[in-house]
């Protein structure tokens, strides 16, 4: 079953979509929002999927599905904590800011909460006043839980995934230090996130999802130049029951809580890089210093998965970098 919300208010309306992601029929009789649907997932979802059969079979009031008219999944979340399961990942971006890493984050998960009050449409705008802060994307896949009690553990965490879906968690990586080395984490280098403009149910996902990792290549696109497309499912050092777990040590998760992997990343390099930092301290590695800058107004970036037969899973994430204006 994939699910996504169309342009409507704050939290958007809840739209069935059907699995070649062609025709969607709304489900707000069921559930008005997303939102609504994961604080009653066990009542909903039986009557979401009676729904995603009617539309598959073509006996559903049905409408073109159209990426742009779609808000973010869930337009805005009580819970957004996103991980550097590939920990890979991690060890060269901070070699690019001279940052010894310890030997502790290849045992224990890094998180941290972003802003989830305005997350990005797909097709929506990156607007940044300066490009001077080092605008980055960073494609990674992303996990919807309904409520998971404090102090689960990882096996039982992963029976709390909902929804896959994909992210970029925009980052802006000249701002990164600065705020690090004041000791209290991301704020201004983590502007707002955009998510794919369907999620879909793990039993949609078929053999590619085993419960805890999603194992398909994510592939990023820079102004029509793949830029990577490495396999999500590879060298993700903490799976997503580990993540969850992690997050729920010492509190609950409400329903709707994301969970984002981190940027997407392999030990084989073959496959290029999720994000424009791995690509810089790769080229520092081999030449001495950096030629890729990163994003510029002007530039696109997609973000997108394909299944074993080359058909979109969860849509395009498809974005314009743009020169912010304060409204008049």
């Amino acid at each position: 079953m994939k699910l996504a919300s169309l342009n409507h208010a704050r939290d958007g309306q809840l739209i069935v979509v059907d699995s070649r992601l062609q025709h969607y029929v709304l489900a707000t009789h069921i559930a008005p929002t997303m939102q609504t649907a994961l604080d009653n997932w066990e009542t909903v979802s039986p009557q979401l999927n009676g729904l995603a059969k009617q539309l598959e079979a073509g006996t559903a009031n049905s409408f073109p599905f159209e990426p742009s008219k779609c808000a973010s999944p869930l337009p805005r979340s009580y819970h957004w904590a996103d991980g550097s399961a590939y920990v890979n990942h991690v060890e060269l971006v901070r070699k690019a800011r001279n940052a010894e890493m310890p030997e502790t984050y290849w045992t224990d998960p890094l998180i941290y909460q972003g802003g989830s009050d305005t997350f990005l449409g797909p097709t929506e705008d990156i607007a940044m006043a300066d490009e001077a802060w080092g605008i980055d994307f960073e494609a990674e896949v992303a996990v919807v839980v309904d409520d998971v009690p404090m102090g689960i553990n990882q096996q039982d965490a992963l029976q709390h995934i909902k929804l896959v879906m994909l992210v970029n968690d925009v980052s802006l990586r000249n701002l990164i230090p600065g705020e690090l080395s004041k000791g209290f984490g991301f704020y201004q280098a983590k502007p707002s996130s955009a998510f794919s403009p369907v999620a879909v149910t793990p039993e949609a996902l078929g053999d590619a999802w085993d419960g805890s990792k999603l194992h398909l290549p994510l592939r990023a696109i820079l102004n029509d130049k793949l830029i990577g497309q490495p396999n999500a499912g590879v060298d993700m050092t903490f799976d997503f029951g580990q993540l969850i777990a992690h997050a729920a040590k010492t509190r609950a998760l409400c329903a709707g809580t994301i969970i984002g992997s981190g940027t997407v990343s392999n030990l084989d390099r073959s496959q290029g890089s999720c994000c424009l930092a791995e690509v810089r301290m790769l080229e520092i590695i081999a030449k001495g210093q950096a030629t890729t800058d990163f994003m510029r107004f002007g530039d696109r970036i997609q973000i997108e998965m394909l299944d074993s037969t080359q058909q979109t899973i969860f849509g395009q994430i498809d974005q314009q970098v743009v020169a912010y204006h304060e409204p008049l």
